[in-house]
């Protein structure tokens, strides 16, 4: 198969070309070696991948029930919709890669890894699906950073692969430490990647351990050890997330509809971070999400009195507001300290958030005729609490 089969914005076969950037190009050998990388671990399922080729000798895991090659299986770092992943960044390449690399003893702290660190892969390279030394790569760290998901023949003008090493998923126990798991249901649950609520909208669920009651949900070990590190070495950092979000259908994944990819970068700073600053970040959030569902509880109502169905205006609203909150959201972080000039800025900030959600609801609900005015008028958002809570 060509390169660009590979990639998920590229338009191949008989997909239809929409944008430029979905005409497949020419690529170089620099970047030819980075689809390789990428299809270890973010190798998406379907029946590109020929599980005739089998290396270890008596391995089934590439057959169906019928004994026949099966379609290939997204990669671990993926799974079936697109997982989101974070990391601790600084200002530089070096200093970020010093905040994310993991001691043994912090591996060991996991209780995940029952190999430890291990050997990297390109060090002793696995001769089959099953053989003992892809064994010891699905229960070691180093295995699964670079999973090895695929095995890969590159030729002149593409690359032929299989389904390579098959490492277990969250719901077993085995994860990216870069991925958010939450583990206080009956089951764990993994934070996906979700083009309607953008990662910023995540901050408080990966931060919760700051919260010294005993915060639950969400946890990211790399965020939990690079915070720690980062407290220590920087002044400022970041909390990186990103992911990109798939469709599957019979097993064939690809990227269609409202599928995109995300990304966010927030940066903090040490001196803050503390028990009252996740307290404050953690009250205005909420006060976000009210402000929200109110917005969609109100332009719902205003549909309903028009007898329309209004469902898919609301959401539509809603995100809007969203969108509009995030140009602001990063002073919103930084304005959640205990000093009056931060109470100061929290209070306008509220204005202006309060101003979003009557802007998102004037863009959906028109006021042009006599009915249109009294549902606009009834059903208008009234936010006075949201503003004066902070001003008391």
């Amino acid at each position: 198969m060509s390169f660009g089969a590979f990639l998920p914005e590229v338009s191949t076969g008989n997909t239809t070309i929409l944008t430029q950037s979905q005409v497949e190009t020419n690529l170089s050998d620099a970047d030819r070696a980075l689809i390789v990388l990428l299809q270890m671990g973010f190798a998406l399922s379907g029946k590109k991948t020929d599980n005739g080729v089998v290396l270890s000798a008596g391995y089934v895991g590439k057959r169906n029930d019928k004994g026949k090659p099966s379609t290939g299986k997204p990669g671990p770092s993926v799974a079936h919709m697109g997982l989101l992943h974070n990391f601790v960044m600084a200002k530089s390449i070096l200093d970020s890669i010093c905040l994310n690399l993991l001691s043994a003893q912090a591996i060991d702290s996991t209780g995940i890894f029952t190999a430890g660190v291990g050997t990297a892969p390109w060090e002793n390279m696995p001769q089959g699906e099953a053989c003992a030394t892809a064994s010891q790569l699905k229960q070691s760290y180093m295995g699964r950073l670079i999973p090895l998901c695929r095995f890969c023949l590159l030729a002149d003008e593409g690359m032929h692969y299989s389904e390579g090493i098959a490492h277990a998923g969250y719901k077993e126990g085995m994860q990216d430490l870069s991925v958010a798991i939450d583990s206080s249901g009956k089951e764990p649950r993994a934070q996906w990647v979700d083009p309607n609520k953008r990662p910023w909208r995540e901050l408080i669920s990966l931060l919760s351990f700051i919260d010294q009651s005993g915060g639950s949900g969400f946890q990211s070990w790399q965020i939990r050890f690079g915070l720690d590190r980062a407290r220590d070495a920087q002044k400022v950092f970041s909390i990186w997330s990103g992911g990109l979000r798939v469709s599957s259908n019979a097993g064939e994944q690809y990227v269609s509809g409202t599928d995109d990819v995300v990304e966010s970068n927030i940066w903090l700073e040490s001196e803050a971070l503390g028990q009252s600053w996740f307290e404050q970040l953690k009250q205005e959030m909420d006060g976000l999400d009210d402000l929200a569902k109110a917005l969609y509880g109100r332009v719902l109502a205003y549909f309903k009195g028009l007898t329309v169905d209004g469902k898919n205006t609301a959401a539509q609203a809603t995100n809007m507001f969203w969108q509009l909150c995030e140009r602001d959201f990063q002073e919103l972080v930084n304005s959640c300290d205990t000093t009056d000039e931060t109470k100061k800025t929290r209070q306008q900030l509220r204005r202006k958030f309060a101003g979003y959600q009557h802007q998102s609801y004037d863009h959906f609900c028109p006021n042009e005729t006599a009915r249109q005015i009294d549902a606009w008028a009834h059903n208008r958002p009234n936010h006075y609490k949201y503003i004066s809570q902070e001003a008391s």
